[in-house]
């Protein structure tokens, strides 16, 4: 089992077969990396001894590249990528992009919307009895009846609209393998109504006894408060332990998600990353200039999976979910050798890390019988007392891989959980990162500093960032090092007023921090955060969430917390002015912005006016005085 898998009829008939087991279908160029789910999957596949060809982003204006490889022994296995194809194609300002990272040559285009839809009702067209399963991140996101921000509606189940026989949520591995073996023994994929981790339609007169039931798709649509209830049900199932069966009425269909497959075990984990990757782009998109999306991954290693942070706006905890498994020292280090025999190697590894990179282990031990909270958070509003923070593990990986020949600097550039970390009463782990770990600067994410807003996101309040920002550079003065704090700042959040982006911009002023990039909240499928932004409701309290909906109301926020960029002068006096902060619109250190010379004039003619009336005001009142004497 070596080389990549066929992508065309003619490295199938190369490789001696005359047809294949399974075709999987995805939207990305083929990336064969552990990073790309579709090439896990696939490789899982073909360790069990299937022949699987991989389909990558096939024309969809035509059915040839679909019956290239003729109708597949046991069926279709269908993605749209590493991301929804819609976050793919569209900015959080819904503008078209003009590139496709997981694309060859970063050409944008070469999926189409909806990819998962699309390419199932293709492929249901032509072997309408093969089975379709469809998996991955836009199918498993999109497995209830979901808010749709590109339709600003609600759209029923992706199940529904793309006609697939199973959908696979999660990370898929095990579902996939006890489907596949299913398959081989001639069982019918519709009669595979008991597989975790998978979800399926029924006629409503097959609903299971079992399970709790979401509001149905008619009453989500009509019903903003029942949206609202359907999605809090559906985050708080998404646990292996305590996680039930969950229902959904679609007319007369009854969409069934079983409750989830428990994640991998160490060893199961270690296995799956062992399997022979090429680690490359297919050979084929060399002319093209490669797959840009592996740049930061081709020398990165996954040691993690789940993450317990759940942050309200990220899409996690309800795909990966918040138990935390890990890959032991042996699977990393071997891995990490690996790369040090690459031809490209330069002796850098750019990352070990995950979801978020300083989770190891499940952040309590009630949560390994009991599973985790229900409608809980281990680290915010404030860390959970039950919270155990250890790096010692994870610190001595990092200590051996950075001792291997070969290897000169391991970096760590996915999300390091600082507040997490300042839970550890042991500061070896911090100052290790801030001497060896850090490639001058480190990215962490506060996204806002009013306690408000963070409460919406799910995340601690800004005094652990302060907390976290004055030992950063304090480590790093004792090492001698000139590093940086970039902070990943997020406007437009639910929740977040027209007063609180100023609140933000006071506090970005007072601190120095300018930052270069700012994220609008994108409103993506399956996360709590996208649930407020629709219903304008909490869907734990059920209290009302202010909303900023308009693109001119984005943009004041978004102005705000770069107030210092000349060009947006204008947007800044007119969030200032509409929030009546007029202090902060002047020449005084504490304003925001100096005022232009058009406001000048408005403001000296308003004070003029003041002035006048009090002068009236003042002569009226001596001359009521004269008379009475």
């Amino acid at each position: 089992m070596s080389g990549f898998l066929p992508i065309n009829k003619r490295e199938m008939l190369e490789r001696g077969w005359q047809d294949v087991d399974f075709v999987c279908v995805t939207g990305d160029s083929y990336v064969d990396h552990p990073s790309f789910g579709a090439a896990i999957i696939t490789r899982v596949l073909e360790n069990e001894g299937y022949r699987v060809a991989v389909l990558s982003q096939p024309d969809w204006k035509s059915t040839a590249d679909f019956v290239q490889f003729g109708k597949p022994r046991l069926g279709f296995m269908v993605t749209s990528g590493n991301i929804d194809s819609m976050v793919a194609h569209y900015t959080a300002a819904k503008r078209l992009r003009h590139d496709d990272a997981y694309t060859a040559g970063g050409v944008a285009g070469k999926r189409p919307d909806r990819a998962v839809i699309v390419y199932s009702n293709i492929i249901k067209k032509i072997y309408p009895d093969s089975p379709v399963i469809i998996g991955g991140l836009e199918a498993s996101l999109r497995r209830f009846a979901h808010y749709d921000y590109w339709d600003d509606a609600v759209r029923p189940s992706i199940l529904l609209d793309s006609r697939a026989d199973l959908l696979t949520f999660g990370m898929g591995e095990k579902q996939t393998v006890e489907i596949a073996k299913r398959l081989d023994k001639g069982e019918s994929i519709s009669d595979m109504r008991d597989i975790l981790g998978t979800c399926y339609l029924c006629p409503a007169t097959e609903t299971p006894y079992e399970g709790v039931e979401c509001p149905s798709y008619e009453n989500v649509i009509s019903n903003k408060r029942e949206y609202a209830k359907s999605c809090r049900i559906e985050q708080d199932e998404q646990d292996h332990i305590r996680g039930r069966l969950i229902k959904q009425k679609h007319g007369k269909l009854m969409l069934v998600q079983n409750p989830p497959m428990p994640p991998l075990t160490q060893k199961e984990l270690d296995k799956v990353y062992s399997l022979p990757y090429m680690r490359a782009y297919h050979p084929s998109y060399e002319k093209l200039g490669g797959v840009p999306g592996i740049r930061e991954v081709e020398f990165s290693i996954t040691h993690n999976r789940g993450c317990f942070g759940a942050c309200n706006f990220c899409s996690i905890a309800f795909h990966q979910g918040r138990y935390v498994t890990s890959r032991s020292k042996k699977s990393i280090v071997a891995e990490a050798k690996k790369l040090t025999q690459m031809p490209n190697f330069k002796g850098y590894i750019h990352d070990i890390g995950g979801p978020t990179a300083n989770f190891r282990k499940p952040s309590c031990e009630l949560q390994l019988e009991h599973g985790l909270c229900k409608g809980k958070k281990c680290l915010a509003p404030k860390p959970c007392p039950n919270l155990i923070a250890d790096h010692r593990e994870y610190l001595d990986i990092l200590r051996e891989v950075r001792e291997l020949d070969g290897v000169k600097k391991v970096f760590i550039r996915s999300g390091i959980r600082y507040d997490y970390l300042l839970q550890d009463k042991d500061d070896t782990f911090f100052k290790e990162l801030v001497e060896n770990h850090v490639s001058g600067q480190l990215k962490v994410a506060p996204e806002h500093c009013s306690a408000a807003v963070l409460d919406k996101m799910g995340k601690p309040h800004i005094e652990a960032y302060i907390e976290f920002s004055k030992r950063y550079f304090q480590y790093t003065g004792e090492v001698n090092k000139e590093q940086y704090l970039v902070p990943y700042l997020m406007s437009s959040h639910p929740g977040s007023t027209l007063d609180d982006a100023i609140e933000l911009a006071l506090f970005l002023k007072k601190n120095h921090i300018r930052p270069e990039q700012v994220q609008d909240f994108y409103p993506t499928p399956g996360t709590i955060s996208t649930c407020m932004f629709y219903t304008e409701l909490d869907p734990y309290t059920m209290e009302k969430v202010y909303v900023a909906k308009t693109e001119h109301e984005k943009a004041l926020q978004r102005a705000l917390l770069q107030y210092y960029n000349p060009k947006n002068q204008a947007f800044v006096e007119e969030a200032l002015k509409k929030a009546k902060r007029f202090d902060l619109i002047g020449f005084d250190s504490k304003c925001l912005v100096r005022p232009t010379a058009q406001s000048l004039k408005i403001q000296q003619k308003r004070q003029q006016v003041k002035n006048n009336y009090k002068r009236n005001t003042l002569t009226k009142n001596n001359s009521k005085k004269g008379k009475r004497k």
